[in-house]
């Protein structure tokens, strides 16, 4: 049994007095809701999409419109109905459709498309990245044809009204009681045949080049940032305006410090002794070195704030702070000297307050000793 249509009017949701303008603005609201693009793999989005497309076919048309509006779905039982134009439709020219009314471009075959966005990956090292820098960097694009100045023709004498559509891009056939709308095939839509075509460019109205530009990197930018050049990508056809160019950020690993955000941390080695009796070390940071006081019976793994020291954010600005996590250092390579010394220290701590010196060490053999006591129970 086949399935009952939907009411195109419920499908758009909106009345059946509408206007133009209501039915291009629903459509285009649930055309970017639906679009598969922006839905993938969701059938039900997909199966949306198309009867959104469909009913939008329709009642965009006045011809089809009044037709629907007497008749209803019989009106279309015959040929190749709407159902069929929307199963076959193609999905990056409906995208165009419907986005190309908002930002400008248009996707159809022979019209004026904008060009091509592009991607420059840009690595850079922990310091320019923190205190900002301007880099040339060379891009591979192409650009418009100086010779015929992105017409892709010889002169503008080359350049003749098209015979078939004369200078419309699009020509009208008739389908039963239905006018259709479709591009040209002489022109492709442009309007215009080109006669003698540009011998740099060969017709294509555009070159390959490489262009030299200066970016200024901000201070503060993080792995997986973006800047946007507007108008640097590729040059669009027949004089469409370019696309833009996404400088990618990455942050080069760096041998002292790791970064998380606005923060930025390194490991500093003490000594046995410093870590014990407490002392003061320098640590190094972006901007020079600066003191760190290490407190007497410093445990290894503790973390020591330094304000300031970290990374100003791009985005909620103030600087973050460096932390740095100490690990307490074994000596090695020990003299008969510095071993009896230790020998000495280590006899110290035994005894019956030996665990007094070591508490965390006390701490721990007691829980693993209770451990083994309940497992014998």
């Amino acid at each position: 049994m086949a399935k009952t249509k939907s009411d195109y009017y419920k499908i758009l949701g909106i009345p059946k007095n509408a206007d133009e303008r209501e039915i291009k603005k629903s459509y285009k609201r649930l055309a970017m809701r639906f679009h598969p693009d922006r839905n993938p793999g969701d059938a039900s989005a997909e199966t949306k999409f198309k009867e959104v497309k469909e009913a939008y076919e329709i009642l965009s048309n006045p011809d089809k419109r009044a037709a629907y509006d007497q008749y209803g779905h019989a009106a279309f039982e015959s040929g190749m109905n709407s159902a069929n134009a929307a199963e076959n439709a193609d999905f990056s020219d409906i995208f165009g459709d419907v986005f190309g009314d908002i930002f400008g471009g248009n996707r159809r075959s022979g019209r004026a498309s904008r060009g091509a966005d592009l991607r420059y990956n840009m690595n850079l090292n922990l310091e320019d990245a923190v205190r900002g820098i301007t880099k040339e960097i060379c891009i591979p694009t192409m650009l418009t044809c100086e010779n015929c100045r992105g017409s892709g023709a010889k002169s503008s004498a080359s350049i003749i009204s098209c015979m078939t559509c004369h200078g419309h891009g699009q020509i009208q056939m008739r389908q039963g009681f239905f006018s259709v709308q479709q591009t040209c095939p002489a022109c492709r839509g442009h309007g215009k045949i080109i006669k003698e075509i540009c011998n740099r460019c060969r017709g294509n109205g555009r070159v390959e080049r490489s262009k030299i530009l200066s970016v200024k990197i901000p201070a503060g930018v993080n792995t997986g940032d973006r800047i946007r050049l507007s108008g640097e990508g590729e040059s669009g056809k027949n004089g469409a305006p370019a696309g833009d160019l996404y400088v990618q950020i990455q942050i080069k690993k760096h041998p002292i410090f790791d970064r998380e955000e606005k923060n930025l941390y390194c490991e500093v080695p003490i000594s046995f002794s410093m870590a014990a009796l407490g002392g003061e070390i320098e640590v190094p940071t972006l901007d020079g070195r600066v003191k760190l006081k290490i407190p007497p019976e410093t445990q290894t793994g503790k973390l020591f704030r330094v304000r300031g020291k970290g990374v100003s954010s791009i985005r909620t600005g103030g600087n973050g702070d460096l932390l740095c996590r100490v690990v307490v250092e074994t000596p090695v390579k020990l003299n008969d000297f510095q071993k009896q010394l230790l020998q000495d220290l280590s006899n110290s701590f035994k005894g019956p307050h030996g665990h007094k010196n070591s508490p965390r060490s006390k701490s721990f053999f007691d829980g693993v000793k209770k451990f083994f006591d309940d497992l014998t129970r």
